[in-house]
């Protein structure tokens, strides 16, 4: 079977891989247009926008190619997703920039956030096409943190590339007081859940080691 990560995060690819899983990344180009407020909406509604661009443009390939081995391909899944932090119902993503970033973190320090991502599936088997959305959420509570402590942060570059201005698995992890949920989804992809859908479309995992 073909895997085909819809994303170009390392930290999704460190998952995949860490579960036994082997595929080819092809990260999505699209331009990200929601049409809901609603975290849990969004990262779905995303995560399906990506997962579908990577599918679509995938078989047109295989298509073109017109070969014995496109008319006779190997089972195909796509795995779209994304990830958003959220604090009192506000959708907090990747910060602009450096004063963007500490407006975040100033907004997350001593505080209980959510960590939603968005998860879709796209499984293609002969002629048969499934597809599976959903999401995960996980409680995030900081201890506070100085605006000292946040200029050096910022300085790390960290903060930069990532949803809520924090990498939970970085430095950061010096400033999480409680997490309540699964851990890997705030990182990036709740892989223990992404297992147990692909086991609903009747796909096997084997569990060598990579």
């Amino acid at each position: 079977m073909e895997i085909i990560l819809a994303s170009a995060s390392p930290r999704r690819r460190e998952l995949l891989t860490q579960i036994g899983l082997e595929f080819t990344v092809i990260p999505a180009k699209g331009e990200e247009v929601i049409t809901s407020r609603m975290p849990s909406d969004v990262v779905m509604e995303l995560a399906a926008a990506k997962a579908s661009e990577v599918y679509e443009s995938h078989r047109m390939q295989m298509a073109q190619a017109k070969t014995q081995e496109a008319d006779n391909a190997d089972p195909l899944l796509v795995i779209g997703a994304d990830t958003i932090v959220a604090y009192q119902g506000t959708i907090l993503g990747k910060p602009f920039d450096e004063e963007d970033a500490r407006r975040i973190l100033n907004l997350l320090s001593g505080h209980t956030h959510e960590v939603y991502t968005g998860v879709s599936l796209i499984y293609q088997r002969g002629e048969e096409r499934q597809q599976i959305r959903f999401y995960e959420k996980t409680r995030v509570s900081m201890y506070p943190i100085t605006p000292e402590e946040i200029t050096d942060y910022i300085k790390s570059g960290e903060p930069m590339d990532k949803a809520g201005a924090y990498g939970i698995q970085g430095l950061a992890a010096r400033f999480i007081k409680r997490i309540d949920g699964d851990y890997n989804n705030v990182v990036g992809l709740p892989v223990g859940s992404l297992y147990q859908k692909m086991r609903q479309l009747g796909i096997a995992i084997s569990m060598h080691t990579v």
